[in-house]
């Protein structure tokens, strides 16, 4: 049973992957997906789903605040202890009724819950967290939760100060569909099957699968770059979102395509030559594998500044703060092919493309030992 939140499309997104990987080879694999603030108090729910992106949007600094404060802190407040029990006690008749032989985390929430579901009931299925993030935040970390996947080596340093057994952790990467390592080998051919100009640049533009990305602004940054240039915006599941781009495509001079939520994301990818992006852990480590050039604009406070800075401080991407630099940016990797390939070379060193089966093999490993009732170290 995978246990996501409903905060962005990230976190399911690492859990179809693995989804896929499990059940390569094993005809008996089932699994369920289940979105974790359902079984929050509602007024947790109401706050996370509609608070969050009220907070990041309106008074980003006060959410950075809180999540800095969060993340120095050594023990669980009361409210978010009494929030972890309320829903493991939610989730008990779930767990009782699926019998799931582990329980994966891709998100903060549903591991403290799980951890403190472990204390409350003797037949809790073992436990794995993937770290959906190149940062880890003290809200992931729990000393009896089996195994954790993160993506990098300093993830697993921090999680071994504050006392997760060394050997219980993996660093696998994100885990994201292998098609991102696999790159079409006629990019002109698959431009043409997907209606993209060869005689131009591509620039994708995503802005998170809540559509919350400033995708005009993105755009507006792109009219002032000089090489000829088509974009792709990749506006997700917000209908809203999407009319707000279409309206603004008109006011460019350069052709724009504009896509809802696809389900080939590589494919769009590979076609292009520079993303622009927010730095959420999925799209950064989808274009990480594909070895696409990123520049990364307006990252949300809190988990998306800290993978801004660890990607901009290995030269796997460049950061704009303003349009100027977006334009700038923008127009520097397109205008050099150098510049394009020395980013590459820094990507294909982090890009993990097959970061999914190496936390599937994690996953069997803690699933199995559960299974004959052995104690995973």
């Amino acid at each position: 049973m995978f246990l996501s939140a409903n905060v962005g499309v990230g976190h399911t997104s690492a859990a179809n992957a693995l989804k896929v990987e499990l059940s390569i080879g094993d005809p008996r694999f089932e699994a369920h997906v289940v979105d974790s603030y359902k079984y929050a108090a509602s007024v947790v729910s109401r706050v996370v789903s509609n608070g969050y992106l009220g907070m990041v949007k309106t008074i980003p600094q006060m959410y950075r605040f809180l999540y800095n404060r969060a993340e120095r802190a050594t023990e669980v407040g009361p409210f978010r202890s009494w929030v972890h029990q309320f829903t493991a006690g939610n989730l008990r008749s779930l767990l009782v009724d699926l019998r799931p032989d582990v329980v994966i985390c891709t998100h903060a929430f549903p591991c403290g819950v799980m951890a403190e579901y472990k204390k409350q009931f003797d037949d809790a299925p073992p436990v794995v967290a993937v770290v959906t993030d190149f940062v880890v935040h003290a809200f992931w970390i729990h000393t009896n939760i089996e195994a954790y996947a993160v993506a990098t080596q300093e993830m697993r340093t921090t999680l071994v100060a504050r006392g997760v057994p060394y050997d219980r952790i993996v660093v696998s990467g994100i885990p994201v569909n292998p098609a991102f390592g696999n790159p079409h080998p006629d990019r002109d051919a698959l431009r043409e099957e997907l209606g993209l100009p060869c005689d131009r640049n591509i620039v994708l533009l995503m802005g998170g699968g809540l559509g919350i990305g400033p995708l005009e602004t993105m755009m507006q940054a792109l009219d002032r770059v000089t090489v000829p240039l088509c974009a792709v915006a990749i506006v997700g599941r917000s209908a809203r979102s999407e009319q707000r781009v279409l309206e603004y495509a008109h006011r460019v001079g350069y052709p724009v395509r504009v896509v809802r939520f696809v389900n080939n994301v590589h494919d769009y990818m590979h076609a292009s030559d520079v993303l622009v992006t927010k730095p959420g852990g999925l799209t950064s480590s989808e274009a990480l594998a594909a070895r696409l050039p990123m520049v990364l604009f307006k990252p949300l406070p809190g988990q998306e500044e800290r993978n801004t800075r660890y990607l901009v401080q290995r030269r796997a991407a460049l950061r704009s703060k303003n349009t100027r630099d977006l334009t700038r940016n923008v127009q520097s990797l397109l205008g050099s092919e150098e510049k394009r390939s020395q980013m590459r070379a820094a990507m294909q060193s982090l890009g993990k493309p097959d970061a999914a089966a190496e936390v599937a093999a994690a996953i069997r490993a803690v699933s199995a030992d559960g299974l004959r009732g052995e104690a995973v170290v």
